[in-house]
C-alpha cells in the first residue's frame, strides 16, 4: 500500500502512449537530423551503418533497457534509484544530473536561433538570400544557378554572412564577448516560457504536450523528405550519402564516432530513461517498448539522412559543385546549408517555415524532458519538501531562471564560442561513456545480472535474452571503455570554424566542466566507504547492499553474496 501511495504522489503516465511519445520525443532530436547524416557520409557512407548497428545492438539497446528497467522497478528518479539498487554507485546519479544541468544551460540556445529564423522566414524576401543588407561585406555572394562562389576570392555566401554577422554578430573570440543580442534574448524568453508550461504540472502536462512535440516533427520530416526527393540532383545526394567505402571499416575513428552517436542519440547515461521509466506502472512491458523505441530512433536517423542529402544534392546541382563542398554538420547544416538550399526552391518561405518548426519541436521536447529529469530526481531526494502543493512549480521556476540567466553570456557577440565550449566538453560523449561503463559494472557485478533479469521478468512476464546479461557484464563495458580511452588518446583542443583556436584557459575551463561530473562517481563511492563502519568486507556489504524491501532471509542471502565478492 505504501508503494502505491508513493506512486500516486509522484504521478504516472496517463497511458502507454504518453510514455512512448515522451521517450521518443527525447531520443529523437536534433542529432538525428544534423549529426547522423553527416557522420554517415564522412565515415564511409553506407559502411558506417555496420559499426553503428554493432554499437546499437551491443551498447545502445542493452543500456536503454537497463536504465528504463531501473526506473520502472524502483519507481525512483535517477539519483534515488541507485540508493535502492547499489548505494555505492549513487555518484552515477549525481554525475548524470550535472550533465543534464549543463545541457539545460546551453541546449535551448539552438531553439532561440531557430525561432529567430522562423520569424524571419515570413518576410517577402528571405534575409539570407541577398547581399544588400547592412550586415553584408564586399565578399558576399548570392548562391544560385547564375552565381558561383568562385566569382570572388575568399568569398562567403549570403546565408553564411546572415548566420555569422546578423544572427550571431560573431566577435573575434571567446575573450571578446561584446554586447547582448536583444532579438535572441526575446526568442530565448519565448522558448523558456514554452518549456516551463510544458512540464509545470509534471507528467500530467508533459504527457499531453508530447502528443504535439513528438508527432508533429515526423509530419514535417515526411513533408521535407518528399519535397527533397522530387528536386533535381536529389539522387546524387542520396548516392553520396550512402555510397559504401569499405576501406573505412579498418579505421578506429569510424568505430569511435559510431559509439559516440549511439550514446548521444539513445540518451543513455544521464538518467533520462530512468526518470521516464519511473512514471510507468510497475507491470508495464518495458522490455518490448525498448526494442520499438530503439528501432524508431535508428530508423529516424537513416530517413533524416535521405531528407537532408536529397536537398544538399539539389544545392550542389544548382551550384555546379561537388556535394562535399556543401555538406555540413550541426549548426552549419541547420542555419547555413539548409536555409541556403530552400532559398533556391519555389515558395522558399513555406519550406523554411516547415524546416524551422521541425527543428524547434525536435529540440523543445528534448529540453523540457531534461528539465523534468532534474526536477524529478531532486524531488525524489527531498520528497517531504518538494512534493507539497506548489513547491514543485516554484522549484521549476527557480531552475528555469537560473538556466536563463546563465545563458546571457551565450547570446552575446562571443556567445557562440561559449556554446561550443559547453557542447565539446561539458556534455560530450566521453563523460556519458564514463558513466555508462560504471553503470554496467555496478548493476552486473554488484547488484547482479540475475537479480535484474528476475526484476524484468517480474514486471513484464518475460525473462530477458541471455545476450543482455553478456552485454551488461562484459561486452558493453569493454567496448565503451575502449571508446573512452581512445577519446583521451586522440583528444584535440577545441577549434571553431577550422580557424579560431581556443586559448589554453578556455580548454582548461572545459576540462573542469567535464571533470565536475566524472569525478563525482569515484568521490561519492569513497565517501560512502569512509562513512560505513567495520572492516573492509563489512563496509563493502553496507554500501553495496540493495534496499528493495526484500524479505529478511533474501536480504541475508544478498549480504553473504556481497561479502563473498569483496573477498
Amino acid at each position: 500500500m505504501a508503494k502505491n501511495k508513493k506512486i500516486q504522489e509522484r504521478g504516472h503516465w496517463g497511458s502507454k502512449t504518453e510514455f512512448f511519445l515522451a521517450v521518443a520525443g527525447d531520443i529523437v532530436g536534433l542529432g538525428n537530423v544534423w549529426r547522423f547524416p553527416y557522420l554517415c557520409y564522412r565515415n564511409g557512407g553506407g559502411v558506417f551503418l555496420i559499426p553503428y548497428l554493432v554499437f546499437a545492438l551491443t551498447c545502445g539497446l542493452p543500456l536503454f533497457l537497463l536504465e528504463t528497467t531501473m526506473g520502472q522497478y524502483t519507481q525512483e528518479g535517477s539519483i534515488t534509484c541507485w540508493k535502492r539498487i547499489c548505494p555505492l554507485a549513487e555518484g552515477l546519479g549525481y554525475a548524470g544530473q550535472v550533465i543534464e544541468l549543463y545541457s539545460c544551460m546551453y541546449y535551448i540556445i539552438i531553439l532561440a536561433w531557430a525561432l529567430l529564423y522562423l520569424v524571419l522566414s515570413f518576410k517577402s524576401q528571405l534575409p539570407w538570400t541577398s547581399c544588400d543588407n547592412y550586415w553584408n561585406t564586399d565578399a558576399c555572394v548570392v548562391i544560385g544557378s547564375n552565381s558561383n562562389m568562385t566569382q570572388k576570392i575568399n568569398s562567403t555566401s549570403a546565408a553564411a554572412e546572415f548566420w555569422e554577422r546578423r544572427v550571431l554578430s560573431l566577435s573575434k573570440g571567446i575573450e571578446d564577448l561584446g554586447e547582448v543580442n536583444w532579438e535572441l534574448l526575446l526568442c530565448l524568453i519565448v522558448m523558456w516560457v514554452l518549456c516551463y508550461f510544458s512540464i509545470w504540472k509534471g507528467v500530467k502536462s508533459t504527457g499531453k504536450v508530447v502528443y504535439l512535440t513528438a508527432i508533429f516533427p515526423y509530419v514535417m520530416l515526411v513533408v521535407l523528405l518528399i519535397r527533397g526527393l522530387t528536386l533535381p540532383g536529389a539522387l546524387q545526394g542520396v548516392i553520396f550519402y550512402l555510397y559504401p567505402d569499405f576501406s573505412r571499416l579498418l579505421e578506429p575513428q569510424v568505430w569511435m564516432e559510431a559509439a559516440s552517436q549511439i550514446t548521444f542519440s539513445y540518451s543513455i547515461g544521464a538518467g533520462i530513461l530512468t526518470v521516464l521509466g519511473s512514471y510507468n506502472p510497475y507491470n508495464s512491458n518495458c522490455y518490448r517498448d525498448c526494442f520499438w523505441l530503439c528501432l524508431l530512433n535508428s530508423a529516424t536517423s537513416i530517413v533524416a539522412g535521405f531528407a537532408v542529402f536529397s536537398v544538399l544534392g539539389f544545392m550542389a546541382y544548382e551550384q555546379g559543385v561537388p556535394i562535399a563542398e556543401v555538406a555540413e554538420s550541426g549548426p552549419g547544416l541547420a542555419f547555413i546549408a539548409y536555409p541556403q538550399a530552400v532559398a533556391m526552391m519555389p515558395v522558399p518561405q513555406l519550406w523554411a517555415a516547415c524546416f524551422f518548426i521541425m527543428i524547434i519541436l525536435l529540440g523543445l521536447d528534448t529540453q523540457f524532458l531534461a528539465m523534468e529529469v532534474i526536477i524529478t530526481s531532486v524531488t525524489d531526494v527531498f520528497p517531504k519538501i518538494l512534493r507539497r502543493t506548489g513547491r514543485r512549480e516554484i522549484f521549476l521556476l527557480l531552475l528555469c531562471l537560473f538556466c536563463f540567466f546563465s545563458q546571457f553570456v551565450m547570446i552575446t557577440e562571443g556567445g557562440m564560442y561559449v556554446f561550443q565550449l559547453f557542447d565539446y566538453y561539458a556534455c560530450n560523449g566521453a563523460c556519458i561513456v564514463f558513466i555508462t561503463v560504471f553503470q554496467c559494472l555496478a548493476v552486473s557485478w554488484i547488484f547482479g545480472n540475475d537479480r535484474m533479469c528476475e526484476a524484468i521478468q517480474d514486471m513484464t512476464g518475460t525473462y530477458p535474452n541471455v545476450l543482455f546479461k553478456l552485454c551488461w557484464k562484459y561486452v558493453t563495458p569493454f567496448l565503451l571503455m575502449v571508446s573512452f580511452i581512445y577519446y583521451l588518446v586522440d583528444y584535440q583542443p577545441l577549434v571553431f570554424n577550422r580557424l579560431y583556436v581556443y586559448p589554453a584557459w578556455a580548454n582548461w575551463l572545459g576540462w573542469l566542466m567535464a571533470l565536475s561530473s566524472i569525478l563525482l562517481i569515484p568521490s561519492w563511492a569513497l565517501s560512502h566507504l569512509w562513512k560505513a563502519e567495520g572492516n573492509l568486507k563489512q563496509r563493502w556489504c553496507q554500501v553495496c547492499s540493495p534496499d528493495l524491501n526484500l524479505p529478511s532471509s533474501q536480504q541475508e542471502k544478498v549480504n553473504i553474496e556481497l561479502m563473498t565478492s569483496a573477498a
